[in-house]
């Protein structure tokens, strides 16, 4: 009988790198049980069977543990998006593509697409870092540069208007910028909604 078995309540030994990635994959394993509102520092380090104190030596506080979550989440979500427009033929394509897997994984992993998108958006710090680490655009690391690089294709192939091209980055900053933004999605949705005929 090893001395682990012996003492089923000592904590587990990490290696300093080891111990992160067990705290995220702990973290991650309660968002997608409950969502950003179940990611916590304590309870992430009790799943990984750690002291609290050692979860503090890698991150800060819960914010940049679910910072770290929504990126991880993030890049799942991308990395699905990936494969589909690869397998896609086709700007139209593949933009169908980017929409299926961004409401396919919305329903088989709600927990993980809510604190991808609600606690941390694609304008935090982390997702800057990840957008810096990508490489070329429509290749990257974040959802929405992929969804931009296969907007631009549809406006070089001429299927969409250059001017219904919302906006550069994922989130308007500025007033002006979110004001442009709110117009151009009405515009957008009324189109699809209403009749040519309808006022």
């Amino acid at each position: 009988m090893s001395s682990a078995s012996a003492e089923p309540g000592r904590r587990k030994s990490y290696h300093h790198g080891a111990l992160h990635s067990a705290l995220v994959e702990a973290s991650i394993a309660l968002a997608r049980e409950g969502g950003p509102d179940r990611v916590i520092l304590r309870e992430a380090a009790r799943a990984a069977g750690v002291s609290h104190s050692a979860a503090y030596r890698h991150f800060a506080d819960r914010e940049a543990l679910l910072a770290e979550v929504s990126s991880q989440a993030r890049g799942e979500l991308a990395a699905e998006m990936r494969r589909r427009v690869a397998r896609a033929k086709g700007p139209r394509q593949r933009l169908r593509a980017i929409g299926t897997a961004y409401i396919d994984y919305a329903l088989k992993e709600p927990g993980l697409f809510r604190t991808a998108f609600t606690s941390h958006p694609a304008t935090s710090p982390v997702a800057e870092r990840d957008r810096a680490d990508a490489g070329s655009p429509g290749e990257g690391a974040d959802p929405f540069d992929i969804l931009g690089g296969v907007l631009d294709e549809c406006a070089a192939a001429g299927l969409l208007n250059p001017n219904h091209r919302l906006l550069d980055g994922p989130l308007p900053r500025t007033s002006a910028g979110i004001e442009f933004a709110r117009r151009q999605v009405l515009e957008l949705i009324e189109r699809g909604l209403f009749d040519d005929g309808s006022s």
